[in-house]
C-alpha cells in the first residue's frame, strides 16, 4: 500500500515555476497593489516631489531654476502679504469648522428626529454641497454686491435698520467674515449628513436606559450621544479642517485675494505668486508651508480613530 502511493506520487506532475509564483500569497499581493502604485507615484508622488524641490529652488515660468536652499522661505518671513495669508487662513479654518459643526449638529439633531417631510429636507440640506462651487460663489459675489446686495436691501430699504448699504467685499474685515460665512454655508450638508449617519447607528435602547436613570436631555446627549459620535466626529472635523484649510476656489471667484490681498490664503497665495506672478518657486515654498498643518490634522484623525473603546462608550487606556 505505502510502495503504491509513492509510486503514485513519484508520478504526479510538479507545477511549473509560474503556477508556484501565482499561488504565492506576497506576489499576488504586490501584483494587485502595482496599478495604484503606479497611479500614486504618476499623480500624486511626483507632483508632489516636484513641489517640493521647485521650493527650494529661484525657478519662474520659461526658464528652469537653481538649487538657492531656505532663501524662498527666508524671504516668504519677512513678506508682509504672506504672513497675512497665514493668519487669514488660520482664522478662516477655525471660524469656519466651529460655524459648520456648530449648524451641521444642529441640523443633524433635528433630522433625527420624527418631523414633517424629512426626507425632503435631508435633500435640500444637500444643496449647497452638490452645487458647484463657482455657482456657488457668483451667488454670494451677487449677494454680496455693494449696489445690488439683498441683505442690504432688506436692512436699508424693508426693515431700515440701516442708513447706507454694506460694502461686504470692500473692506478687509467685512470681506473676510463674507468669506467665512460662504464657507460655513457651503460646508454644512456634509457635517450634517456625516453626522446624522451616525447618530442612525446609536441605539435607542440607550437613551431609554439613560432616561430610566433619571438623565434630563443635555445629559443624555453628553453621556451617550457624544461619546458614540466621537469616532465619526473625529473623521469629519478632520476632512472639515482639510477642506477649509486648502480652499480656493470659493475665495478666488469671490474676492481673488482683495481688496489689496487682506483676504488672501496661503492656497490663492501660492496660485498668484507661481502662476500669474510666474515665480514658480516661491509659490511652491508657500504651498510646502501648508504641508506640515494638514499633517498635524491628518495624526488627529490617526490617533483619535485609534481610540477604538468609544465605540463601545468605554474609557480609554
Amino acid at each position: 500500500m505505502t510502495a503504491t502511493a509513492d509510486s503514485w506520487s513519484a508520478s504526479e506532475p510538479r507545477a511549473s515555476w509560474l503556477a508556484r509564483l501565482f499561488d504565492s500569497k506576497p506576489f499576488l499581493i504586490a501584483l494587485c497593489l502595482t496599478p495604484a502604485i503606479g497611479l500614486l507615484m504618476v499623480f500624486l508622488t511626483y507632483p508632489l516631489g516636484l513641489g517640493i524641490w521647485l521650493a527650494f529652488t529661484d525657478a519662474r515660468i520659461g526658464r528652469g531654476g537653481v538649487f538657492i536652499g531656505f532663501e524662498n522661505f527666508e524671504s516668504l518671513l519677512q513678506d508682509r502679504v504672506f504672513l497675512m495669508s497665514v493668519g487669514n487662513t488660520v482664522l478662516y479654518t477655525v471660524v469656519a469648522t466651529i460655524g459648520k459643526f456648530a449648524l451641521g449638529l444642529w441640523l443633524a439633531l433635528l433630522l433625527n428626529h420624527h418631523v414633517p417631510f424629512k426626507a425632503l429636507l435631508r435633500a435640500i440640506i444637500l444643496v449647497p454641497w452638490i452645487t458647484p462651487t463657482v455657482l456657488s460663489a457668483i451667488a454670494f459675489w451677487w449677494i454680496y454686491d455693494p449696489q445690488f446686495s439683498i441683505i442690504s436691501y432688506v436692512l436699508v430699504d424693508v426693515l431700515g435698520w440701516r442708513d447706507s448699504y454694506i460694502d461686504f467685499l470692500g473692506t478687509p474685515w467685512h470681506a473676510r467674515w463674507s468669506l467665512i460665512a460662504a464657507n460655513i454655508w457651503r460646508g454644512i450638508p456634509f457635517v450634517a449628513i456625516c453626522l446624522l449617519a451616525g447618530l442612525q447607528t446609536i441605539s435607542p435602547s440607550l437613551y431609554e436606559a439613560a432616561m430610566l436613570d433619571g438623565a434630563n436631555a443635555w445629559q443624555r446627549f453628553r453621556h451617550v450621544t457624544m461619546p458614540m459620535l466621537m469616532p465619526i466626529l473625529a473623521v469629519v472635523l478632520t476632512f472639515s479642517v482639510l477642506f477649509t484649510f486648502t480652499d480656493f476656489q470659493l475665495v478666488y471667484a469671490i474676492t481673488r485675494g482683495g481688496p489689496v490681498n487682506s483676504t488672501h490664503l496661503m492656497a490663492t497665495l501660492a496660485f498668484q505668486r507661481g502662476i500669474p506672478g510666474g515665480q514658480l518657486g516661491e509659490g511652491a515654498a508657500i504651498a510646502v508651508v501648508m504641508i506640515p498643518f494638514l499633517i498635524l490634522a491628518t495624526l488627529f484623525s490617526y490617533f483619535a480613530l485609534a481610540r477604538r473603546k468609544w465605540q463601545q462608550g468605554e474609557g480609554n487606556d
